[in-house]
């Protein structure tokens, strides 16, 4: 896995962790959040790629310092990971959602500290910044949550925006700049059938569109495929309204 930075003011700092050339798993996105000398890690990732993520993390901040962890939903690309994580740092709390706390302990690590997150939506403080989980429900799982940083204007989207992209892709869906919508075209092919298939309701998509939108928002980050930047997170909002989804019924 390879370290890239988001967003970076003074200490207060995003990276995305990824690997776009390894393809013996779906290709994910771990995120992480430096505040203060505090750090949390977002959708962590599978006990497949542990090492390989842990490994990234210390590139850019202290194991020891994670004192959080989002879990957005339970499937194992998420999770799984989760008591390696514990086992190297016990320390860790773990936000999860409220809905899937019994079946993410399937995992292991009973004696990890679990905060669940109530269906409405929450918040956690990482070295004195707060957090803010978005509800995103049925997006695809049934109690889901984003994550949004108001002051670096980043949108952590799980897998709204989700793109299966191929080996070797750049880590950005386009920049600023006249360049930035033809990328964004070449790119969201590859988004279109992840989104008809993975997400069910039309209904709840309209409530996700219309609660982010609300949102200052300058980088919308995936955990698969690449991140939405500047214009190109209207772009995507425009076309997600626009696609109608739970369309894809293989035979």
């Amino acid at each position: 896995m390879k370290a890239a930075p988001v967003f970076e003011a003074g200490n207060h700092r995003w990276w995305v962790l990824y690997d776009h050339d390894e393809r013996r798993v779906i290709d994910s996105n771990v995120y992480v959040l430096e505040s203060n000398g505090q750090s949390a890690v977002l959708d962590p990732g599978g006990f497949e790629i542990f090492p390989e993520v842990l490994a990234a993390v210390a590139e850019v901040v202290l194991p020891s310092s994670i004192r959080s962890a989002f879990v957005s939903h339970q499937d194992p690309d998420i999770a799984s990971s989760l008591p390696l994580w514990n086992a190297c740092n016990g320390n860790i709390e773990w936000h999860i959602p409220s809905l899937w706390e019994g079946f993410i302990r399937h995992y292991g690590a009973l004696d990890a500290k679990f905060l669940c997150i109530p269906d409405e939506g929450g918040s956690m403080v990482v070295g004195g910044r707060k957090l803010e989980f978005i509800p995103a429900h049925y997006l695809h799982a049934s109690a889901n949550f984003h994550v949004y940083d108001r002051e670096a204007k980043v949108f952590f989207s799980g897998d709204v925006g989700a793109a299966l992209l191929p080996a070797g892709h750049s880590t950005w869906a386009g920049r600023q700049g006249p360049e930035s919508a033809k990328a964004f075209d070449e790119h969201i092919q590859h988004a279109q059938y992840f989104h008809q298939r993975w997400m069910p309701s039309n209904r709840a998509k309209k409530d996700w569109i219309d609660r982010v939108r609300q949102l200052d928002i300058d980088f919308l980050c995936p955990q698969h495929g690449a991140i939405y930047a500047g214009e190109n997170v209207q772009r995507f909002l425009n076309w997600f309204d626009g696609l109608t989804v739970g369309t894809v019924f293989p035979r």
